[in-house]
């Protein structure tokens, strides 16, 4: 069952922690992909120094500004695409950082996605890895800057509730930023070796 809209118009915090063991999904040309979510972060409001929102509304920022419950895909550094969620009420910007999946459907495209220009076959790649870190899982998926702003609620790109068993969480800092690295917005399940960076506390 995909999440609703309500599921997204609510404090980010609270999103995060019951967005893990959800799935993410995603529906293209190549083939169905998809993983069980185990690693995200929460960027909230214009106070947050690590939030795009932190400059005020933009362009680039708008989605977060926007209906919880859409796709918010950006380039970092100019390299890797990551995808987020967008949360909390319309006007209220905040959104989700995805940061790592176990790998759930299908797994051959996600290797030969992954082993595109590395020189690594894809059979080298651990399943355990392949969706380990933000840019590697949007890399895995096939997911794009051409996936920004759709609706993860009804779209190819989507979030779904499996009925998965509950998974055991633990709270830590943001990693890959160097502003905001106080709060403890880092939620990622205990026992998931697809957790990316050092292992949260």
């Amino acid at each position: 069952m995909t999440l609703s809209r309500e599921f997204y118009a609510r404090p980010t915090l609270s999103v995060s922690r019951e967005l893990i063991g959800k799935v993410l999904v995603h529906e293209s040309p190549a083939g169905l992909t998809s993983g069980v979510i185990v690693e995200v972060e929460a960027y909230i409001g214009e106070e947050d120094p690590a939030c795009h929102a932190a400059p005020g509304p933009t362009a680039r920022n708008a989605p977060l500004y926007g209906q919880p419950g859409f796709a918010y895909v950006y380039l970092n550094y100019g390299i890797h695409n990551l995808v987020n969620a967008v949360t909390e009420e319309e006007g209220s910007p905040a959104a989700i950082l995805i940061r790592a999946l176990e790998p759930l459907e299908g797994e051959a495209l996600m290797r030969r996605r992954r082993a595109r220009g590395t020189g690594r076959s894809a059979a080298e790649f651990d399943s355990t890895e392949l969706c380990r870190g933000p840019g590697n899982l949007t890399r895995a998926l096939g997911i794009t800057l051409r996936h920004n702003r759709m609706d993860l609620t009804a779209s190819a790109l989507r979030i779904e509730d499996r009925g998965l068993p509950a998974r055991d969480v633990i709270w830590s800092r943001r990693i890959g930023i160097n502003v905001g690295t106080d709060m403890e917005w880092r939620c990622a399940a205990r026992d998931s070796q697809s957790v990316s960076g050092g292992r949260a506390r």
